[in-house]
């Protein structure tokens, strides 16, 4: 018997099928894994989550395996070579978001001990059972603005709900979907 998924799932593609199945929603706490998303859902902006997962080998290849302190030190030179990577999507100004956002995840790390330990703070370390239709909330709101206020970019509160969702904070599996848990 076939599994009944979140209608948004496009199970004609593997790799999106995949990624619903194994790792959208489900609790992180891994810093490296915690910016590798928040950097693909920076790209995300006005595109599908489809394309970039589609060009997320590309962007890992790209973007020195996700290596934040790799690419908080890209230069001008990266920048000219990234915009003729047609493996990943060559927008300017998000790459320079990927490498400020970088710096300012070191930053915040620093802070608080880890990118993980801040992010989880702003819900005590509890995950949020969303409503499975929602774009924004309360508190991707709360977020986007402490993160802009922190000087990143890309970082509106429908990219931070798509992040909190991506990550396990919200738990937002549609009812009909096998992997709801409420």
């Amino acid at each position: 018997m076939e599994k009944v998924r979140c209608k948004w799932c496009n199970l004609k593609n593997k790799i999106y099928a995949d990624y619903h199945d194994s790792e959208w929603g489900v609790e992180s706490h891994d810093d490296a894994y915690l910016f590798e998303l928040l950097l693909l859902e920076s790209f995300q902006a006005g595109l599908s989550w489809e394309c970039i997962l589609n060009k997320r080998e590309n962007f890992r290849i790209s973007f020195s395996n996700f290596d934040y302190s790799v690419i908080a030190l890209y230069d001008e030179k990266k920048i000219e070579e990234l915009m003729k990577d047609s493996g990943i999507i060559r927008n300017r100004l998000k790459i320079k978001a990927a490498i400020n956002n970088a710096k300012i995840f070191m930053e915040i790390q620093k802070k608080y001990g880890s990118f993980d330990k801040y992010i989880w703070s702003f819900t005590n370390n509890k995950i949020i059972k969303g409503n499975g239709t929602s774009t924004t909330s309360s508190l991707s709101d709360k977020i986007s603005l402490d993160l802009s206020s922190k000087g990143m970019k890309f970082v509106g509160s429908t990219i931070v709900y798509s992040y909190l969702q991506a990550i396990g904070v919200i738990n937002d599996h549609e009812s009909i979907c096998f992997l709801n848990k409420s």
